[in-house]
């Protein structure tokens, strides 16, 4: 299987100069790239693909000589990452590729080989950068493939190594109606169990968002271009990258408990980019960051030989009585709790969705993925 290790990287100042010019050089590559397959679309109709781009790089290196002092491989790289961006483009529909810019906050270029790892001093050697000061937290077993450096907004360099652990994918646990629980997400609280569980949503953002509106202001009143003017924006990333990774690390141990305690996690599928255009709550809802955690869910499940179910989003698990299936169409928004008028049962707004995400998910006609 493969997974990636992160790790701080501690460079000089020559080493952060030769960071900077290899950003710099993947970026004007990648717009390089771009431009010209946007060109012969245009003008001959036909896809240019990234090994006829990388044929074309020494020409560009003879007409660019500061080229030369980068990485090859890193170059190289970057018409790899248009490339995917074009095939997440027609398979995904995510969104044309655009023109990359040195003023973008995160910062990165790739290395696939050549590089070298040493736990013993904590460094990394890496293509024409040399050793560079890393902090090497915790070791990993198995082949290093491609290396990524990374720039964050705060200034802080990481690089993320993707390594093949030489194990095979665990296979699917069973699981039933006992060892499967539903979930309902919500922004009240972030999380509802069928077992009645409620998990309180955080709300990181809110707890910060005086302190962010106070920071940008200041921001909005330096000089464009002044010393002052950085600062204030460096203080501003910092406190979006606290409330990151505040966010991160409470999802990261609630998704490891679920995978762990469960054999199935039945998730209801939402249309978050829809809901986010509801102005009144798109700040709560960015808040929450329900995609973030189900990613995190799936390939930890994965990992774990557990099962992800996931239900269409217009299954009615709010409106239906768990218990006798009678469809209640005057429930509202407002309505937290209710009475089903034909057995009587008393719910709970949340309880009883997460009850029916599993009932919906352990019947297979509802599925729409595991």
């Amino acid at each position: 299987m493969l997974k990636a290790c992160r790790y701080r990287m501690y460079p000089n100042k020559e080493q952060k100069k030769l960071f900077f010019q290899h950003f710099g050089a993947c970026r004007f590559v990648y717009n390089w790239a771009l431009e010209n397959k946007i060109r012969a679309y245009e003008s001959e109709n036909k896809p240019v693909s990234r090994f006829t781009l990388n044929k074309m790089l020494p020409d560009l290196k003879s007409e660019h000589v500061w080229l030369k002092n980068i990485n090859s491989q890193s170059l190289q790289g970057a018409t790899l990452n248009l490339e995917n961006a074009f095939t997440r483009f027609f398979r995904e529909k995510n969104g044309f590729p655009t023109f990359k810019s040195r003023k973008h906050p995160v910062q990165s270029f790739s290395v696939p080989q050549g590089y070298a790892v040493n736990f013993e001093t904590h460094k990394i050697r890496l293509p024409k950068i040399g050793w560079v000061k890393t902090k090497l937290h915790r070791g990993y077993e198995g082949v290093g493939k491609t290396t990524t450096v990374s720039l964050t907004p705060t200034g802080q360099f990481y690089i993320s190594i993707l390594v093949d652990d030489g194990l095979e994918q665990p296979e699917a646990q069973q699981f039933d109606e006992n060892t499967t629980i539903g979930i309902d997400v919500g922004i009240k609280d972030f999380a509802v169990l069928s077992n009645g569980e409620k998990i309180d949503n955080p709300r990181h953002l809110k707890a910060y968002l005086l302190r962010m509106k106070v920071l940008q202001r200041r921001l909005s009143r330096k000089q464009k271009g002044s010393n002052n003017r950085n600062k204030a924006k460096k203080a501003v990333a910092k406190l979006h990258e606290k409330i990151h990774n505040q966010r991160n690390d409470f999802q990261h141990k609630l998704s490891f408990r679920l995978v762990c305690e469960n054999q199935a996690i039945a998730l209801e599928t939402l249309n978050v980019a829809g809901m986010l255009k509801n102005h009144k709550l798109a700040q709560h809802i960015a808040d929450a960051s329900w995609s973030s955690f189900v990613t995190q869910l799936k390939y930890k499940a994965q990992r774990q030989g557990k099962t992800i179910l996931r239900i269409g989003q217009f299954e009615p698990s709010t409106r239906i009585c768990s218990n006798c299936g009678y469809y209640n169409r005057g429930l509202t928004l407002a309505d937290r709790d209710w009475v089903c008028p034909d057995c009587g049962s008393t719910h709970d707004r949340d309880i009883n969705a997460a009850i029916n995400i599993r009932k919906f998910a352990l019947d297979k006609q509802n599925l729409i993925g595991i």
